[in-house]
């Protein structure tokens, strides 16, 4: 094994750019003196030798390990920097500007490291995207140039384009690492035409492709290879969702081969966008987060056969460790920003890291550290960096203002300490004084050791308090009720606005509540309610006297309202009838209704014309008891009367309807829950004050009155 090379990591805000050293003293690298002016970007090397930063005027480029300035180019206005594979080479790029003579601007420059001579320019207007790709040899770079992709010597920088290939409608060309390279070159959608990937051979152009596949929906596509370069992964995506079940468009994921034997469609079994995907560094096999929250996490092999399925969290980032042993899901963006590691050999979770607000997290070159960061203008406030030892542990921390940019010195595996394949894992060192410091400014004893505080929780009225969370309120995974793929944000509920109670027959049918229609449900009442009171007449007098006084009150009652909408169809014949009126009434026609429906049951029913038929529309307010010939009052009249002496007058009312014996147990019982409540609080280990302790004093008080009145409690 060649030397190893210390730890290191980068960032950059808005008033400062350092460079510190990494486990256990995490300290700023001496040498390293931040620049003056703020720094427009920086990049390491894909080997950690070198480091660079570009400022308005100047671009320098360091020796990572010391700090020591190599070379300062006399650019200005640099906006990106990137090194070649192997730091021979240094590309640059500026916002294009008209020039005076007419001729374009080449803005795209590439520089000798060694000497700082610029070797070829281009022009390059659009920033994504922006930079040559050079094979892990360097011994060619290619670029897509107006659907062609372009070929380059960087040893013959001089001798221009070696090699060519025109691809219509070519949108996105990825060069594969390896020692075989292949270009991926990625065709959008367009006027009907399907979408395609084709794979050629770099050292090949001209043959044709080794690999194609077609599809649609397809506008845009996010391409990654295997550190092999044999297989590919191709992430699809539309601008618009047809089905309208997603704001953010349809993803596809397919699987190809670089050789051609072997093509598919990454089949997942749950409805929703693909969060994040990623390949092992084993290039082997590669996991995949998707479908609506919470997201489903499965790892498929190279054959896209399942391997082992998490199961549904809330994630949507995955990512191995360099060494493939250990496997990171988290939660980021919207979500709470957990992180769970798991053990990819045992496939056990190892510990949950709580990091809010992250909005960058990568793996350390070792495998042994997380490195979170949350930066602008994502969030400008809390801005910092946190290093997490992979058991949980916090291990530094440390705050910056307006930080922009954070990122680990890449190191070769060779050149870092092995990492365990089987077995335990490293004990976490001794963390640095940053925690300590930081624990002390937040009051969070949970910062120390890295186990997140105790949330306060949502809200919960007192009436909820003390009792498990309801179903319809948690979420998927934690035993709630499974959300529907088809979208929509509000859960089907699992109770009833409407006065009636859950699971029974309306009175009123399907125009219970809101315009006083129905009977209203009290809690606690007697289920055999009255189909009479004294006073009300009986169903024929519904077009009487009775009729009208309702008539004449819902007139008044439009009168009043001016903003009411004036009613139409059936409304229009209850009008005649004696209108909907007060919604009292009704309900005590609706009750008289229930009653007689219910005494009048296992004979035939009766419409307003005597046929024997069932009636064609439900009246609610007895509109089909009358016909415009008077036959209906005639067949209400003929039915026998109902026996109303052992029926109990009910009147409108929520304890009206219980004699006062019933009512003292009610509350009585209250009391008695609102105890038991008060206990369980106490086993928790809350705190209670003195009058509940006092209330809970009472509870045998109570139970002597309970027994007093013949109820025995549990």
């Amino acid at each position: 094994m060649t030397s190893q090379i210390s730890q290191q990591y980068a960032f950059r805000a808005q008033k400062s750019l350092g460079l510190v050293g990494g486990t256990p003293d995490y300290t700023l690298i001496p040498g390293f003196e931040t620049p003056d002016v703020p720094a427009r970007t920086y990049a390491y090397s894909a080997d950690g030798r070198l480091f660079a930063y570009a400022l308005p005027t100047v671009v320098r480029i360091f020796q990572a390990e010391g700090a020591q300035i190599l070379s300062e180019l006399p650019l200005l206005n640099i906006i990106e920097l990137n090194f070649s594979p192997r730091g021979t080479y240094l590309s640059t790029w500026e916002r294009p500007v008209k020039l005076e003579d007419g001729t374009q601007h080449k803005n795209l420059r590439v520089f000798s490291v060694s000497t700082g001579e610029e070797l070829v320019a281009f022009s390059q207007k659009s920033q994504e995207g922006w930079d040559l790709q050079y094979t892990i040899t360097e011994s060619h770079a290619i670029r897509l140039v107006n659907q062609e992709i372009q070929v380059f010597r960087p040893t013959e920088w001089n001798k221009g384009i070696v090699d060519k290939l025109k691809v219509e409608g070519a949108t996105t060309a990825c060069l594969s690492p390896g020692l075989n390279p292949s270009v991926a070159v990625f065709v959008a959608e367009k006027k009907g035409a399907p979408a395609s990937i084709k794979i050629y051979g770099l050292l090949s152009l001209g043959a044709p492709p080794t690999c194609q596949k077609t599809f649609f929906k397809a506008d845009r596509s996010q391409v990654k290879w295997n550190q092999l370069g044999t297989q590919v992964l191709l992430l699809t995506q539309t601008d618009v969702d047809n089905s309208n079940k997603s704001y953010y468009g349809e993803t596809g994921l397919y699987l190809l081969s670089a050789a051609g034997n072997f093509d598919c469609r990454v089949t997942l079994d749950k409805e929703g966008p693909i969060h994040d995907f990623t390949w092992s560094p084993n290039s082997k096999e590669f996991g995949v987060v998707y479908g609506y929250m919470p997201a489903k996490t499965v790892i498929f092999d190279q054959r896209v056969r399942t391997l082992y399925d998490f199961g549904a969290f809330p994630h949507n980032y995955i990512s191995f460790n360099p060494q493939a042993r250990l496997l990171a899901l988290a939660g980021f963006g919207n979500l709470a920003g957990k992180i769970d590691i798991f053990d990819r050999r045992s496939l056990n979770k190892i510990c949950t890291i709580d990091a809010p607000n992250t909005s960058f997290c990568d793996w350390s070159p070792d495998g042994r550290f997380l490195l979170t960061a949350t930066l602008s203008p994502r969030l400008r406030v809390d801005n910092g960096i946190k290093i997490w030892h992979c058991t949980g542990t916090l291990m530094h921390a440390q705050l910056v203002d307006e930080m922009y940019q954070a990122s680990w010195r890449p190191i070769p595996v060779d050149n870092v300490p092995a990492f365990p394949n089987q077995g335990p894992l490293a004990v976490a060192p001794a963390p640095s004084a940053s925690v300590a410091a930081l624990q002390l400014a937040s009051g969070n004893k949970g910062v120390a050791d890295g186990t997140p505080a105790k949330p306060a929780g949502a809200y919960r009225p007192p009436g909820a308090r003390g009792n498990a969370t309801p179903a319809i309120f948690k979420r998927e995974d934690e035993g709630g009720f499974s959300r529907s793929p088809s979208g929509q944000n509000t859960p089907t509920r699992g109770y009833s606005r409407s006065p009636a109670p859950p699971g029974s027959a309306g009175v009123n049918g399907p125009q219970q509540g809101g315009q006083g229609r129905g009977g209203r449900y009290v809690p606690g009442a007697p289920s055999n309610q009255s189909p009479s009171r004294p006073g009300v007449g009986s169903r024929s007098e519904s077009g009487g006297e009775r009729g009208g006084q309702q008539g004449q009150g819902q007139g008044q009652g439009r009168k009043r309202n001016k903003g009411g909408k004036s009613n139409r169809g059936g409304e229009g014949e209850r009008d005649e009838q004696g209108g909907t009126g007060q919604g009292q009434k009704n309900g005590q026609n609706g009750r008289e209704r229930q009653q007689q429906n219910s005494h009048d049951a296992g004979r035939p029913q009766q419409n307003g014309n005597g046929n024997g038929k069932k009636p064609t529309s439900i009246d609610l307010n007895g509109v089909n008891g009358k016909s415009a010939n008077g036959k209906a009052a005639l067949a209400s009249a003929s039915l026998p009367p109902l026996d109303t002496t052992n029926s109990t007058p009910v009147t409108p009312g929520l304890d009206s309807a219980l004699d006062p014996i019933a009512k003292k147990v009610r509350n009585l019982n209250k009391k008695l829950k609102a105890i038991e409540e008060l206990k369980d609080k106490a086993k928790r280990g809350e705190r209670l004050e003195a009058t509940q302790m006092k209330k809970m004093d009472g509870e045998a008080e109570i139970r002597m009155e309970l027994a007093g009145l013949g109820v025995t409690g549990p």
